[in-house]
C-alpha cells in the first residue's frame, strides 16, 4: 500500500463474512419499512419496526445515539426535501411524499449500512425518475470499482451516470465512505469527481457508496436540530446507499439481499459473492 492508503481497514475474509451478516440484517429492515411506507404512517412508527426488527434478530442499532448530539433514531428517515439524517417522530407521512429511509446495524462489533428511497403513494413523474437516476448511479459507481483501482473511480462513474440523465444537482459536502469495525471509516467515498485519485481498491476493503440527489442545486443546509439536511432551494431530493466489497470474481454487495447478483449480472459484471 502507499501513502494514500494507510489507515484503511483491511478485514479479513471471516470479518467480512460477518459484515455480510450485518449488511443482510440492514437489508431485510429495509425491505420491511419499504413494504410498511404508505400515507397515514409516521416516521416514529417506521423507526420503531426497524429497532425491533434489529434487536430481535440479533443485532444492534447504529445510529442510535450516535454522534454529538446523540442521534435520537434507529433509522434516518428524511421526506421530501430533507435530503439525509431526518430525524423521525410523530411526522404522518401523505400521499405523494417521498422518503429516504437511511439504516444500519451491528452484528458481533460489525457494520452494514445501506439507504433506499420510497414513494408514498402516487408521487410526479419528475421525482419517479430522480429516484430512478439516482439508484442507477449508485450501480454504476458499484459496477465502476476493480481491485487495483482508486476510490474516485467508483466517483466518477457515480458523477457521470447522473449527468447523462439530466440537470440534477449532486451532494458534494456529504459522501459515501470506509465501513467495518466502525460505521464511518476512511476512505471518503466522494459521489463526483476525476477517475484515477484516492486509495487503491484492494480485497478486504468494504465502501459504502451513496449518492445524494436533488431536482435543484446541489446547495445544502442543517436545521436547527443539528441533522436534518435539506436542499436550499427546497426541490425534492433522492439518497440510494449499498455497503460493498471487492473479491477476486467482483463485487459483493453486503446490504443486498441476493448480494447484488441480479443487477450485477443485468449490467453485465461477474458477481463476486456467495
Amino acid at each position: 500500500m502507499g501513502l494514500l492508503d494507510r489507515g484503511l481497514e483491511i478485514k479479513s475474509p471471516d470479518q467480512i463474512d460477518l459484515m455480510r451478516r450485518a449488511g443482510l440484517l440492514v437489508g431485510e429492515t429495509l425491505e420491511l419499512l419499504r413494504e410498511a411506507t404508505k400515507p397515514g404512517v409516521t416516521t416514529g412508527e417506521l423507526d420503531a419496526l426497524a429497532e425491533d426488527h434489529i434487536r430481535s434478530h440479533g443485532g444492534v442499532p447504529s445510529f442510535l445515539g450516535y454522534g454529538y448530539p446523540p442521534f435520537p433514531g434507529t433509522i434516518c428517515a428524511s421526506v421530501n426535501d430533507e435530503v439525509v439524517h431526518g430525524i423521525p417522530g410523530p411526522r404522518e407521512l401523505v400521499d405523494g411524499d417521498v422518503i429516504s429511509i437511511d439504516c444500519g446495524a451491528i452484528v458481533e462489533g460489525w457494520h452494514g449500512d445501506a439507504a433506499i428511497t420510497v414513494e408514498v403513494g402516487d408521487v410526479p413523474d419528475a421525482v419517479r425518475r430522480l429516484m430512478q437516476v439516482t439508484e442507477d448511479a449508485l450501480w454504476a459507481g458499484i459496477t465502476a470499482a476493480r481491485l487495483g483501482g482508486r476510490v474516485t473511480d467508483i466517483s466518477h462513474a457515480v458523477e457521470s451516470s447522473v449527468r447523462g440523465q439530466g440537470d440534477y444537482g449532486i451532494l458534494e459536502e456529504y459522501v459515501g465512505h470506509g465501513i467495518g469495525s466502525a460505521m464511518h471509516m476512511p476512505p471518503n467515498v466522494p459521489n463526483v469527481g476525476r477517475p484515477g485519485r484516492g486509495p487503491r481498491l484492494v480485497r478486504g476493503l468494504a465502501l459504502a457508496v451513496e449518492p445524494m440527489v436533488t431536482l435543484g442545486t446541489k446547495e445544502t443546509e442543517v436545521l436547527d436540530d443539528d441533522w436534518t439536511v435539506v436542499t436550499a432551494d427546497g426541490s425534492r431530493s433522492a439518497h440510494f446507499e449499498h455497503t460493498f466489497t471487492l473479491t477476486r470474481d467482483g463485487p459483493w454487495v453486503l446490504t443486498a439481499l441476493d448480494g447484488g447478483r441480479a443487477r450485477l449480472e443485468q449490467l453485465g459484471v461477474p458477481f463476486g459473492g456467495r
